[in-house]
């Protein structure tokens, strides 16, 4: 099935992608379960990653590109690998409903207490002001139940989680949702790159994230355009590489890292490890992206050293 959303986009994309995904055999009819595993298959499968933006040739969000990129071995970030997503789940029967969302700094322990009561009490105005467009949120409806689906948030919940007010544990990791008073939700996942992403109720569409798009993937003050980093998630945990270094996060383990020594130590661990396929860089792409996560790993030192 295809939505008008999703016209352009041919069987043998989605069959393409889908076999990124693992899958390779028909699929059953729209159910709970295997969303859950299409779901993991998308994280395990297809990382979150920022390559093209840090060689300033960033891809556009329309799905149906990401729908190719990812069936070719890419990557991206929420609005690709959302976008995508969705695109995929209507193509398969699911009803699908896109957000405007935003991720919004962690809440400050330290916060002055006084200047908390003495701020204007939110609103419903409020709420929908902070959310940004900065991240894209999906919902999905499926055997009488509502979930929040999102394999754009690298580090985010391994499956989907019911679209109802609670405290939710997957492995280790513990998440959250409550209601944004009457506009939307809050997803909270403490500790992690994107800690508390409000979304709107509301229906979205592509269009509505594309100047975001526009600043995050060129902006310098974007942290997308000021540093290099990939993540994957899997059943045990998450593996992230910021720059030149690689950590895994398990929650039983604990969190270990290393520093990358090289080009070819980095490379090898991209695909490796995340699963990126490298045959659209050059050796030139692959030598200005190295020097540029160099760099900026040097950098980062010098911040550290101070």
């Amino acid at each position: 099935m295809t939505s008008g959303m999703n016209a352009g986009i041919s069987d043998g994309a989605f069959a393409s992608y889908l076999r990124r995904l693992g899958i390779t055999g028909p699929l059953g009819a729209p159910s709970a379960e295997e969303l859950f595993a299409l779901q993991r298959a998308h994280l395990e499968r297809v990382p979150y990653e920022n390559v093209d933006i840090q060689l300033g040739r960033s891809a556009g969000i329309d799905p149906g590109l990401s729908v190719r990129r990812f069936a070719a071995g890419r990557g991206g970030y929420c609005f690709h690998l959302n976008g995508a997503f969705a695109a995929l789940l209507e193509h398969l029967g699911y009803a699908v409903t896109r957000h405007l969302g935003g991720v919004v700094p962690e809440p400050d322990p330290e916060a002055d207490p006084v200047a908390e009561a003495v701020s204007p009490v939110p609103g419903a105005d409020a709420d929908v002001r902070r959310v940004s467009g900065n991240h894209l949120a999906l919902t999905v409806r499926v055997g009488g139940q509502e979930y929040f689906v999102d394999a754009g948030l690298g580090d985010g919940p391994y499956e989907p989680l019911p679209l109802r007010e609670g405290p939710y544990r997957q492995g280790g990791f513990g998440y959250s949702l409550e209601r944004l008073d009457s506009v939307g939700w809050t997803y909270r996942n403490p500790g992690s790159s994107a800690a508390v992403v409000d979304f709107l109720s509301a229906p979205a569409k592509t269009a509505d994230f594309e100047a975001e798009h526009l600043r995050l993937s060129t902006s310098e003050d974007s942290g997308f355009v000021r540093a290099f980093a990939a993540l994957r998630r899997d059943a045990d945990g998450i593996d992230v590489l910021r720059g030149r270094v690689l950590s895994r996060i398990d929650p039983v383990e604990g969190t270990t890292e290393r520093v990358l020594e090289g080009p070819e130590e980095f490379y090898a661990v991209l695909e490796g490890v995340f699963g990126r396929e490298l045959d659209d860089l050059t050796p030139a792409d692959r030598a200005a992206l190295w020097t540029r996560v160099d760099a900026a790993h040097e950098a980062w030192l010098e911040t550290r050293r101070g």
